[in-house]
């Protein structure tokens, strides 16, 4: 049964996913959700002096327009999520080297998680957007945890190279604000921006 919290605020179906990441699409099977999944082939460039907040979210919307494009009804959203540790701004390692590296300067520090997200009206291109963030506490790591959890695979696809809904769960001490976001899809904020793009006070 569907808990139409997030369902009763669409007001133009179907809802489609424009990302690849299969922690998005749980969190919306979660929510009982009927979605489609649309994959942008945005390339995630950083323009210069950009900040990480106007960052996440242009790279949000830039990958529902390019998807909302493609289609001539539904709701399509696009999301984005960055690691903030000390000013720089930490994605996707590239190889497990990069994994160990960003795990060993996280370790023992807060950080903040950034999360963009765009979502597009396909009947008439209104546009919606905003971010959310939230502060993370990763415990003390020893250089053998590292290795063993970079080797495992998991943290390769993960921004900050880890996941805090699976075996990086054990790794984080305390959250600040939405646990979510950090996993890549702020609820709340999805379901803020569903309302302002109803045009409902959020």
């Amino acid at each position: 049964m569907n808990c139409g919290l997030i369902a009763d605020l669409l007001t133009e179906l179907p809802l489609v996913l424009a990302s690849s990441s299969p922690r998005r699409r749980r969190i919306l099977e979660g929510l009982d959700l009927e979605f489609v999944i649309d994959i942008p082939g945005t390339e995630e460039n950083i323009d210069p002096g950009e900040t990480p907040e106007d960052l996440v979210v242009r790279l949000a919307e830039l990958k529902a327009s390019e998807v909302a494009r493609r289609h001539s009804e539904g709701t399509v959203l696009g999301a984005d999520t960055i690691v903030i540790m000390d000013g720089m701004m930490l994605g996707k390692p590239s190889n497990p080297p990069d994994a160990v590296r960003m795990l060993r300067a996280i370790s023992g520090r807060w950080h903040e998680v950034l999360t963009g997200l765009a979502v597009v009206r396909c009947s008439d291109g209104e546009t919606v957007r905003g971010f959310e963030r939230t502060r993370v506490l990763v415990r003390e790591l020893t250089g053998s945890e590292i290795e063993g959890y970079v080797a495992g695979g998991e943290p390769l696809d993960k921004a900050g190279s880890y996941g805090i809904q699976e075996c990086g769960a054990a790794l984080v001490s305390r959250v600040d604000g939405c646990f979510y976001n950090v996993v890549g899809l702020p609820v709340v904020r999805l379901s803020l921006l569903l309302k302002e793009l109803r045009g409902e006070p959020r």
